[in-house]
């Protein structure tokens, strides 16, 4: 059995709905900044500060794991099990790229790292980082298309 490519094991694991939820919620912010090229900046700086899947799951891991071990220290040993519990979970996501916080935090709109940059890159596109993809404001029919064409390549 072979292992999901990284950028695609949550992805892969989550519900049909919940991906495409999240999808269109980015095609939903990226339209208005077709109009609004001003607030590109600013939604850039969000995305920056933007907690991926990874770095909620990690935090919320390591958290209880933590937590187990100190109620195994001074409570009870049995504690002990909710660490490795913890840490079996967060290896079969490791390695598969689901466990059981997963469908919760997919539900929650916690995005890959992938579906952030996704993001990015078509902000900077239309933004005009990238040459004359998108270097001035939307203004005319042919520049709506242009950026149109930028949202199609980000899906990709």
């Amino acid at each position: 059995m072979a292992l999901p490519a990284t950028t695609q094991r949550v992805v892969l694991h989550s519900a049909e709905w919940k991906s495409r939820r999240i999808e269109q919620e980015m095609e939903r912010r990226l339209w208005y900044f077709i109009n609004h090229p001003e607030g590109i900046d600013q939604r850039l700086r969000e995305l920056d500060q933007e907690w991926d899947i990874e770095r909620t799951l990690e935090t919320n891991a390591s958290s209880l794991a933590l937590v187990g071990l100190g109620l195994g220290a001074t409570v009870n040993r049995k504690f002990y099990f909710m660490s490795a519990l913890v840490m079996g979970f967060l290896l079969q996501h490791a390695l598969q790229g689901w466990c059981p916080p997963v469908p919760l935090f997919r539900r929650l709109g916690i995005r890959t790292q992938s579906e952030i940059e996704l993001e990015r890159y078509a902000l900077k596109a239309m933004r005009g980082d990238f040459g004359s993809l998108g270097s001035q404001p939307v203004k005319s029919l042919e520049q709506r298309e242009l950026h149109g064409e930028i949202l199609e390549a980000v899906h990709r």
